[in-house]
């Protein structure tokens, strides 16, 4: 299964490109934690350098962030970014995004099974992409303010002048 999803990562890869936060610094080949702390360090520090006011940074983090996409809102945004009707439906299809069941084990006690229509399953190897993908309009950057993320951890630093 996940060789067939690697395929698909490939596939949707270039489609999405276009439509991706240059702000998001996860699961992109060559980016990692390191590049997201400079650039946030770096904002601020640049601004402070100035001696014009101060730097807020706000830290978000989203727990089982993962589990929040709903597939049809993600559908409606893939759409809208140009991803072919087809790759859509294998996507959907292969990781499960509709409706998907899950069950708790503990020592030799199992949990009912319970079914989920919301959320990627955990470990598939679309699922980062697709939580990047559902959350890349949740961005701002200008001067004065700015949203980076990593993953579900999100930093919103803003500055305030004199």
């Amino acid at each position: 299964m996940k060789t067939l999803e690697r395929l698909f990562l490939s596939l949707l890869r270039p489609q999405v490109q276009h439509a991706q936060d240059r702000l998001q610094f996860a699961y992109q080949p060559g980016v990692g934690v390191e590049d997201a702390i400079l650039y946030l360090l770096h904002r601020a520090h640049s601004h402070l350098d100035k001696g014009s006011g101060t730097v807020r940074i706000l830290f978000l983090d989203f727990s089982s962030a993962f589990n929040t996409i709903q597939p049809t809102l993600l559908r409606d945004k893939l759409s809208r970014m140009g991803v072919d009707p087809q790759l859509m439906d294998w996507i959907s299809d292969t990781t499960s995004l509709a409706d998907h069941s899950t069950c708790r084990a503990e020592g030799h006690h199992v949990s009912d099974t319970v079914v989920s229509s919301t959320g990627a399953p955990q470990g598939t190897v679309l699922a980062p992409l697709l939580f990047t993908l559902y959350t890349s309009d949740f961005c701002y950057n200008s001067e004065l303010c700015h949203i980076q993320k990593y993953a579900d951890d999100t930093a919103i630093r803003w500055v305030h002048q004199g």
